[in-house]
Parts: C-alpha cells; structure tokens; sequence
C-alpha cells in the first residue's frame, strides 16, 4: 500500500538551514507532525544545540524552528513502507524542495541520516547549488550513538552556516 506524506513543509523567507528526513514515522503520521516518536532524538537534539526547551506543542516546534532560521520536510512524498522502517522503502516518490530553496535564504540542507541522504543525491545532485551534509540519523534505531555524541555532531555542522 502506497502511503503519501501527511503534512506541509516548515519555512519562511529567513530560513538558512534546511533539515531533511526521509519520511514519516507511523507515530509522526499519527499525531500529524515531524519526529513525533518519543525515543527519536530530533528535538532533544535541537534542543540542546540551542539551548533551549522545547515544548511539546506543534505550535511551539514551529515557532522554535522559524525563530532559528530552521526548515524543515522529508525527501519522500509517498512511498511503501512497512511500519517505520527506512529499509523496507520501496516505490518512492520524491517532494520537491525547490519551493523551499527558491522561497527561502538557504545556505546548506542537512539530511538526517543515509536514507534522505542518498534519496535526495539521487533526485537533486546536480540540481541544487548549496552544500548538502548527511548527519547521524536521530531515530532511535541509530543506537550506535549517544544523545551527546549526535548534539555535538550536528551543532558542529549546523553552525557553520545558522551565522551565516
């Protein structure tokens, strides 16, 4: 059974970083929001860079998001999927980030893990002109690395362009 992504795309015309994933979780889809599985550690991720709580409001992820100059999407628009699980993808189609990059003030997308990663070198190599990062997937299936260990990660790369 083809799924299709539930919800829009965050951004506005100051957002320099875009943060890609590859596509919902069963839980996120749910609760009809980004990272919406307790274990995932996006949001602790965030959190700590910016040092900052972030509640656990829709509203208030947006307004955390907007106010850091954060996008947000996944890089799939439907696809198979077997409950959560990356691996089992098949089928995919892909969302199209232009809107974002030609809406926006962009100056690098962040995926968040191999899956987005190699999704979107397949489909926008050549056709986006920012630098593109792959970072240590936050979900809770990526256990190799620690809260810490992904917060220093993704502080060290993200930034270098959120000051720009």
């Amino acid at each position: 059974m083809i799924v299709t992504h539930p919800f829009n795309p965050i951004y506005n015309k100051e957002s320099k970083i875009l943060i890609l994933g590859s596509f919902p979780s069963v839980k996120s889809r749910e609760i009809n929001f980004y990272y919406g599985h307790p274990q995932n550690r996006f949001w602790k991720i965030l959190g700590n860079i910016f040092n900052e709580k972030i509640q656990n409001n829709t509203d208030k992820k947006i307004d955390f998001l907007l106010k850091h100059k954060i996008a947000l999407w996944d890089t799939i628009k439907s696809c198979q999927i077997n409950a959560s699980s990356d691996s089992s993808i098949k089928n995919a189609t892909i969302n199209d980030i232009s809107t974002i990059i030609l809406n926006s003030n962009i100056k690098a997308i962040f995926c968040n893990g191999n899956t987005s990663y190699k999704i979107f070198l397949k489909y926008y190599k050549d056709k986006i002109n920012v630098p593109v990062i792959c970072l240590p997937s936050s979900s809770p299936a990526n256990a190799k690395y620690s809260l810490d260990t992904l917060t220093n990660i993704w502080k060290n790369e993200i930034e270098k362009y959120i000051k720009k």
